[in-house]
């Protein structure tokens, strides 16, 4: 698979042939994403990513959009602060406009991003397999779930056990209580029933 920077070249080029200015902006979401304390929401995260939305790539109508929205989506991420999504489209807003992007385009994208926020089901199945993509974690094995759930133990490090585990127990109850975690045909398929087991385990170990 493309590696990111690759990746990322591709998708701003036909808006500049400033290569420079490219890679001064692959340059700032390198930086952020490698910050130190970024144990889960990393360019690791990114890549696995791509990687699920590649096998659905046919079944999305604006692949581009989508990609800009995997590469902001966590720009901003600050484990205390609850405005990250927020704050990551507003980057988003300001590198797209500088980039070339048409107004309409940048509107959407920043959509996208805030979708990650909440992960409600939309009405635009785009969305439903950007939001399926950031939550396929859930759905790997066991050993692959275990250490997503240590590395986000770790981005939460300041909080101490009596307040981290209420807390990582309201969300993983919210999403047993849902009727699917996954939004779209592909995902359920793939990872909904691994995810409940995975959650369900990580409940009786909290």
């Amino acid at each position: 698979m493309m590696n990111l920077k690759d990746r990322f070249v591709q998708l701003c080029s036909p808006f500049t042939e400033n290569q420079a200015f490219i890679f001064s902006l692959w340059k700032e979401i390198e930086t952020k994403y490698a910050e130190k304390g970024r144990h889960y929401h990393n360019l690791l995260h990114l890549s696995s990513m791509f990687a699920e939305l590649e096998e659905v790539k046919d079944q999305i109508i604006n692949f581009p959009a989508i990609s800009f929205a995997v590469f902001y989506h966590d720009i901003i991420y600050d484990a205390t602060s609850k405005s990250n999504e927020e704050r990551s489209a507003l980057t988003a807003e300001k590198r797209l406009k500088e980039l070339g992007l048409a107004t309409n385009e940048i509107t959407l994208i920043s959509e996208e991003i805030l979708a990650t926020k909440y992960h409600h089901k939309s009405d635009t199945n785009d969305i439903n397999y950007l939001l399926d993509a950031d939550l396929s974690i859930l759905g790997k094995d066991w050993t692959i779930y275990s250490h997503y759930i240590q590395n986000i133990r770790k981005e939460y490090s300041i909080y101490p056990d009596l307040l981290y585990k209420p807390g990582r127990k309201k969300v993983l109850k919210h999403f047993l209580e849902l009727e699917n975690i996954f939004k779209t045909e592909y995902f359920k398929d793939q990872y909904e029933e691994q995810a409940k087991k995975n959650i369900a385990a990580e409940l009786r170990l909290l």
